[in-house]
């Protein structure tokens, strides 16, 4: 560890846990140091970051747990972020999830990948995270599946008050139409998300 900066190695550790945070425990192992030697490097870190106007950061200390977090006085923007709509950056797989629940629900995750033809736990938790799509219930039958569905701000998100407003899908279309037709819808759903 002599050929690192200790202070920047807390802080990548730090970085890294996210939310969960480390224990004082946990840094002692680590950093193979002492309590005593811990506590000072994070009373240090935690000055640093205070008296460091250009920093947006601060460590803080719940639950026995060290993290980093942001200091209150930039609330206002991270409330902006998180409150701006960001789906454009939804991925291929999770817009035709989307589509899928958007004109089968309610739809269980096993229908969606019969419809796709791949697994997408990731695609509805995507989704989920997003508040585009939301659990209507369980399905009746062997496991009791959830149901999914689209919600409120998947309707704001495309200009939508309902869905009935959804575009038509084509009645009969051979192969190739259906991949034309498929890629059309798609562009028409990320126009929607931008």
């Amino acid at each position: 560890m002599a050929s690192h900066n200790v202070y920047a190695i807390v802080e990548s550790l730090l970085f890294t846990s996210g939310d969960e945070g480390l224990t004082l425990e946990q840094l002692m192992d680590v950093l193979t140091l002492s309590e005593d030697e811990v506590l000072k490097i994070m009373a240090t870190i935690r000055e640093q970051y205070l008296q460091e106007d250009s920093r947006g950061i601060q460590l803080v200390e719940y639950a026995g747990k060290y993290q980093l977090a942001t200091k209150a006085g930039f609330s206002d923007y991270i409330k902006q972020l998180a409150e701006a709509p960001s789906p454009a950056t939804l991925s291929q797989a999770s817009l035709e999830t989307l589509a899928v629940i958007a004109y089968r629900q309610p739809v269980t995750k096993v229908a969606i990948e019969e419809i796709r033809g791949v697994k997408t736990d990731r695609p509805v938790q995507t989704l989920l995270s997003r508040g585009l799509i939301k659990e209507l219930g369980r399905a009746e039958g062997a496991g009791r599946p959830i149901l999914y569905g689209t919600t409120d701000e998947f309707l704001d998100s495309f200009g939508l008050n309902n869905l009935t407003e959804l575009p038509e899908l084509p009645e009969s279309m051979d192969e190739d139409d259906a991949d034309q037709g498929g890629d059309l819808f798609f562009e028409s759903l990320k126009k929607g998300l931008e």
